[in-house]
């Protein structure tokens, strides 16, 4: 495994990044399709044997299973030095609408920081995510946290996931003006089915050296099987519905094109599109939400693959502008 730097950081990270969305509990959340600890374990241990050391989840994902899950199979498998562990924060994590519930508050930052560290088993977490942006707090009180939880030691470094360029520059301009801690990430939607990112964030993170690790990257199975093709997640994963359900005819040429450019090059159609985003030079570590130890060895070839210019305007040409997803 190449390691590669974290955006303007000196943190080595996997090109890859095994997301945790898929491990925890199926019975606590929104998801069946999720992995009991069992089966969970071994995706992990899969991963941390091909080599790969960054793991992201939440506190919201199965509720906070996804986080204990994950932090018992790192302690058990992993060498801490050498693991980089994010986790995120801003979601609810009750059902019920309760005060001071979910948002980026200084006091719920500073609750859910305790809660995930005790969750993972760790005493610092590598990289801390505000998951969405807060429109009832404001962005000095956040910033100011998450700095003091730098400053504390049980944060390494901070990132941002889902927003609008300006909400994220707005942050930036924030930070430095007080001499507080900058985000050095970004995990944004990005997928050759969902491009919105490159208009004006992925150009804004390349100018200020600031990693873009992708969620979706196979926009949920679908740039990975034949259009007609079906899942149990395809079936019944909400939040995909969501994201892709509106945009089906538009973007039914695109996954006939990975599928014919994956047979052109005798790969997987999974390669073809990491291979797109790992082109893209602010993409750092693309978020794999492996359930199975096969997505791993699948995904790992990417690595390898470089797709040449005609084969890059051709998976991309049929794109059109798409609804807004993720930021709101």
């Amino acid at each position: 495994m190449e390691y590669v730097k974290l955006g303007n950081t000196g943190l080595d990270v996997s090109p890859l990044c095994l997301g945790a969305m898929g491990f925890g509990n199926p019975h606590n959340w929104i998801h069946d399709w999720i992995l009991e600890e069992e089966k969970s374990r071994q995706v992990i241990k899969k991963a941390l044997d091909l080599g790969i050391n960054f793991f992201d989840t939440a506190n919201i994902y199965s509720y906070g299973a996804s986080e204990e899950v994950l932090g018992r199979a790192l302690r058990d498998y992993g060498k801490r030095e050498e693991i980089v562990l994010a986790t995120k924060l801003y979601m609810p994590m009750t059902a019920e609408k309760r005060p001071n519930s979910g948002g980026l508050s200084r006091k719920e930052i500073f609750h859910q920081a305790e809660q995930s560290l005790k969750r993972l088993g760790t005493d610092y977490i590598d990289l801390y995510i505000i998951h969405r942006w807060d429109y009832h707090t404001p962005i000095e009180e956040t910033m100011e946290a998450l700095h003091d939880l730098v400053k504390s030691g049980k944060v390494r470094y901070i990132g941002a996931s889902a927003m609008y360029t300006w909400q994220f520059a707005k942050a930036q301009f924030v930070a430095e003006k007080h001499g507080w801690t900058k985000f050095v990430s970004m995990q944004n939607h990005l997928n050759l089915l969902y491009r919105e990112e490159e208009r004006e964030m992925l150009p804004f993170c390349q100018d200020q050296k600031i990693a873009v690790t992708p969620y979706s990257p196979l926009a949920a199975g679908r740039l990975t099987r034949d259009w007609e093709g079906t899942t149990k997640r395809a079936q019944t994963d909400r939040t995909a519905k969501v994201k892709y359900d509106q945009t089906l005819e538009q973007d039914r040429m695109i996954v006939a094109r990975v599928a014919q450019v994956a047979e052109d090059l005798g790969v997987k159609r999974a390669q073809v599109s990491l291979a797109w985003l790992l082109q893209k030079e602010v993409v750092t570590a693309p978020i794999i939400g492996a359930t199975k130890e096969s997505h791993l060895l699948d995904a790992l070839p990417a690595l390898d693959i470089k797709l040449t210019p005609d084969q890059i305007l051709f998976l991309e040409e049929p794109y059109v502008p798409h609804k807004v997803v993720g930021a709101r």
